[in-house]
């Protein structure tokens, strides 16, 4: 794709003029333009529901001073919008004289091509193939009621230049399947689902084998749920499966290590850099650089190239993730954590892809390590208290453990407790690490970016779940 630059009704070298004026006098900013194209298609009950297709572009022009930050957006690339930004973002200057901070350093890693996934395979077969997977759920169980199933996919260029005419360029293609299924028994109806994406083309989403799975994962979670008991209230040891349910420790956790929750204080982990904040043997991670993960950037809104970061190791808080801003106040280097949702958006210290590293216990030894307790396979909705720490979430597939075994499966069961007091309770880390199969969304002050997380089994001690049986 040519330079977004070229859409204005003026010269490259003009518009670098602008931005140059802009940010001089100011600590930090950029000129952030975007181009995207996204298309989704739903099929639900029997039928096409939704099918949309959207192409968006504009810029956003920002400049730091302090903590101040001036910003403007627009969707029209013209002389005159970017005159009138220009105007708006100089007023956070008035009587401010900053130190330029340096450039973001330069990276030669591209992690994704020019390809757009939207337009392969088409529309057409898009539509026939969710057609296709409605009829074949209901076909394989007469239990199922209603199916569900979408297709989403996006592709986006965005080009950043800084006050020093430097400009960087990032292409991100991001898609999703996504399979639902309700089944009944008489007067009981449960749900299910399951999905699967990344930034790549649909291509191995979509082949016979890739969707029958996601179809069958949804159908069988929700049949486990159809046999389900009430869960039990009280206090359990609880085994986390690999993957998905890493979302706890992304909610629970990874929030209150982001950089301006604890520049303001305002994070349960504000304070206790070098200290230790988890059990021996956790170690946590954020990595934007693997390729094709949801949460994978070449580099962030800002500009600055993805890293590997190491936030939590062997128990101890040893890292930040950071936002050029929140870095520059806290006197320490920016992360690659810069994200925003769109031009039209502000970036802040964001997750991408965060997970825990495998330890050295197979996981049925964990199972097995258990009298009574909850195994909680899957997770749903959950809440979390950014600066207690506190955090409450749902299990959409778990099972009782009696006797180091997997029995009953429940319903309805909560956990219940506080990220950093959680954090201490893991006993044992299983060796079998997984990233999610890339569905993970998270949302901040009104923002939602694509992320990714991930750990391997967790033996977590005398948890508190909330539940319907005493």
């Amino acid at each position: 794709m040519n330079s977004l630059l070229g859409q204005f009704d003026i010269s490259e070298d003009q518009i670098r003029r602008v931005v140059t004026d802009t940010i001089t006098g100011a600590d930090d900013g950029e000129l952030f333009l975007e181009y995207r194209e996204s298309e989704s298609l739903m099929f639900d009950n029997g039928r096409l529901k939704t099918a949309n297709f959207n192409t968006d572009q504009g810029f956003g022009l920002r400049a730091v001073a302090g903590e101040a930050t001036g910003y403007a957006h627009s969707s029209e690339l013209s002389e005159a919008s970017l005159r009138r930004a220009a105007d708006a973002v100089s007023a956070v200057k008035g009587g401010y004289s900053g130190t330029l901070a340096a450039a973001p350093s330069r990276t030669n890693r591209h992690l994704y091509g020019e390809e757009n996934p939207i337009p392969s395979p088409s529309f057409e077969v898009k539509a026939k193939l969710l057609q296709e997977i409605d009829g074949w759920l209901r076909d394989k169980d007469p239990r199922v009621r209603q199916v569900t199933a979408s297709l989403v996919s996006s592709w986006q260029h965005v080009e950043i230049m800084r006050a020093d005419g430097h400009m960087v360029r990032d292409v991100r293609p991001l898609v999703r399947i996504n399979v639902a299924v309700v089944v009944g028994d008489g007067d009981r109806q449960e749900t299910g689902s399951y999905g699967m994406g990344g930034r790549k083309g649909f291509g191995e989403f979509l082949t016979e084998e890739s969707w029958k799975f996601t179809a069958e994962e949804a159908l069988r979670q929700a049949l486990v749920n159809l046999e389900a008991v009430p869960a039990p209230a009280g206090t359990f040891d609880i085994v986390l499966s690999s993957g998905w349910p890493g979302v706890m420790l992304h909610e629970a956790v990874g929030h209150g290590l982001e950089g301006d929750f604890n520049r303001k204080k305002t994070s349960a982990f504000a304070g206790l850099m070098g200290q230790q904040v988890a059990a021996k043997g956790v170690t946590v991670v954020d990595d934007g650089t693997i390729a094709e993960r949801r949460g994978s950037l070449t580099v962030d809104d800002e500009g600055t190239p993805s890293a590997r970061n190491v936030l939590i190791e062997d128990g101890k808080l040893v890292g930040y993730m950071q936002d050029r801003q929140n870095a520059r106040l806290m006197g320490v280097a920016a992360t690659g954590n810069g994200r925003r949702e769109s031009y039209a958006h502000e970036p802040m210290p964001r997750m991408t892809n965060t997970y825990m590293t495998g330890g050295d216990m197979p996981p049925e030894e964990i199972i097995a390590s258990v009298k009574n307790g909850i195994y909680a396979v899957s997770f749903g909705g959950g809440q979390v208290d950014i600066t207690s720490g506190k955090f409450v979430f749902g299990c959409t597939e778990a099972y009782m453990i009696e006797d180091g075994k997997v029995t009953q499966p429940i319903k309805g069961a909560m956990l219940i407790g506080n990220g950093p007091d959680a954090m201490h309770r893991i006993s044992m880390v299983g060796n079998d690490m997984k990233l999610d199969p890339g569905i993970g969304m998270c949302g901040k002050a009104g923002q939602g970016v694509p992320v990714g997380v991930g750990q391997p089994h967790l033996r977590m001690n005398q948890m508190t779940v909330g539940g319907t049986r005493a």
